[in-house]
């Protein structure tokens, strides 16, 4: 039986989880659809592989690196207006990509989505803080944390029927929807709350952050088609790292800054921070990576691909609640660590499967990442806010969201640069006529046909042996990555609450 979800009198809880719900579960799959449609966007639209990773990156991008100005923003003007503005804006540029004429437009419509969805996001999680206490605000979250896998899990086997009946425009269509529903329910049920003690936007603080992240999300884009000698990517990191130094001296300098730094003085919150960026490289990257290996390399249909990486999201589906209900016997720290390490080696099994293995082997180790991720999807929202008070749930709910999502935007952008300079690198070593870096590029976007033209002499065969040898490089890679994260956030988590409470203090 699911747990009771207490709640302030004289509001109305449900619905104001269920409107924040639908927009979070629209997220996801405006994300994962575009993963299975980018080779067809590709194609269509005529891209380069730069402006073709754009397609995912610019989404990711603007959500990060504004969801800390949303929360702040949510706590100074309210939280359901900015929420309400995240919806309906969400909304209308879902519904001009399903007629974008070009790949710039399209990128830059995709980055609009990326800025609705921090408001809708940061907004409707603030309130949300709002509406429920103690334990029932954990299990609340664990509610949101479900949403966001019901769109991963749907999206992909969803987007890939729609792609092959309708065309990759009606992927939106979906989107359009579920923002639409969400703005009605919130709109009408939604109660608004501000922080009595906020004050003005740090704009210097939001500038300096976002600067820095778009910087490095630039300058790594560039890696796989420039090197990292060449003149604009060592550029673009340089300025990065100095907008970084910039920003930090900036949130030591003002009274009200838009990222409390002294939270980090405190155990528990950096492991709640580690713990955000997990599924960024343990998951997250999967899902365009694999729908791009499955549909693109291996020539899977869309809905064979996208019904494949039910596998790897499904337990989205129901684990985030089983988890919050586990709370009850076992701590976060303990459910957080076993996730984790099983993810890690669901990873490692995946590496030892090469392209074109038959998708029944496939189905137990996506399976496994799956299930552990799964495990702490559910409990991050609630731990986040659960270290400061709650009027400052904005802050901490933007400080968090954006550690993960800007984490998974980064992740994206180098584990890409990697598996094509790895790629190119094994199709330079064997001696191959042609350009061996712009087949990798091509490669790694799933453009087989891209390789081909680029490296005249070469065969389908010998493409997907080298980019199958470098997939399970990268696999291996994000393995160890996740499994020392595991150590690390059990560690820190399982601090003792002391520190929460001082936390709560400042």
């Amino acid at each position: 039986m699911q747990p009771r979800i207490s709640a302030r009198p004289h509001t109305h809880p449900y619905l104001a989880l269920l409107a924040v719900c639908l927009a979070a579960a629209a997220m996801p799959l405006t994300f994962t659809g575009t993963a299975v449609a980018l080779p067809s966007i590709a194609q269509a639209l005529d891209a380069s592989p730069a402006a073709t990773a754009w397609a995912t990156n610019a989404f990711m991008l603007t959500f990060g690196s504004t969801l800390m100005v949303a929360g702040a923003l949510a706590d100074s003007l309210g939280r359901r207006r900015v929420f309400l503005l995240g919806a309906a804006s969400f909304a209308l540029f879902s519904l001009a990509l399903t007629v974008v004429p070009d790949i710039l437009l399209f990128d830059l419509l995709r980055g609009g989505q990326g800025l609705a969805a921090a408001a809708a996001y940061a907004g409707g999680a603030a309130a949300l803080a709002q509406e429920f206490n103690g334990a029932s605000r954990m299990r609340a979250f664990s509610v949101l944390g479900t949403s966001f896998g019901v769109g991963l899990s749907l999206g992909p086997v969803v987007s890939g029927a729609m792609i092959e009946s309708f065309g990759w425009r009606s992927i939106f269509l979906a989107v359009v929807l579920l923002t639409s529903l969400s703005f009605l329910i919130g709109y009408k049920v939604l109660k608004e709350s501000r922080d009595p003690a906020a004050g003005r936007l740090d704009w210097r603080g939001a500038l300096g952050f976002t600067t820095m992240l778009a910087l490095f999300t630039y300058g790594m884009l560039l890696v796989p088609e420039r090197d990292w000698s060449d003149g604009l990517v060592v550029g673009a990191l340089i300025g990065s790292a100095v907008c970084l130094v910039l920003f930090i001296q900036i949130e030591r300098t003002v009274a009200r800054p838009m990222l409390d730094l002294s939270l980090f003085r405190y155990r528990r919150f950096v492991g709640v921070q580690l713990l955000a960026a997990a599924p960024a490289y343990g998951f997250v990257v999967l899902l365009v990576l694999l729908p791009l290996r499955f549909v693109g390399i291996e020539g899977m249909g869309a809905i064979a691909g996208g019904g494949l990486m039910i596998a790897l999201s499904a337990p989205l589906l129901i684990l985030p609640m089983v988890a919050g209900w586990l709370t009850r016997w076992l701590r976060p720290a303990t459910l957080c660590g076993t996730g984790l390490i099983l993810t890690a080696c669901g990873l490692g099994w995946l590496s030892t499967l090469p392209s074109g293995t038959p998708a029944a082997l496939l189905l137990l180790p996506m399976l496994m990442i799956g299930t552990g991720i799964g495990l702490p999807w559910g409990l991050m929202d609630g731990l986040a806010v659960d270290v400061v008070p709650s009027e400052r749930a904005g802050m901490a709910m933007g400080i968090f969201s954006t550690v993960r999502v800007a984490g998974e935007g980064v992740a994206l952008a180098v584990i890409g640069a990697i598996l094509s300079l790895l790629i190119a690198g094994r199709l330079s070593a064997a001696g191959l006529q042609g350009s061996a870096q712009t087949a990798g590029q091509n490669l790694a976007i799933g453009n087989l046909e891209g390789a081909l033209a680029a490296l005249p002499g070469s065969t389908v065969s010998q493409l997907q042996s080298f980019y199958s040898q470098a997939f399970s490089s990268v696999l291996i890679l994000l393995s160890a990555i996740t499994t020392i994260t595991a150590i690390v956030v059990f560690l820190s988590l399982n601090q003792a609450k002391d520190e929460a409470v001082a936390a709560k203090a400042l």
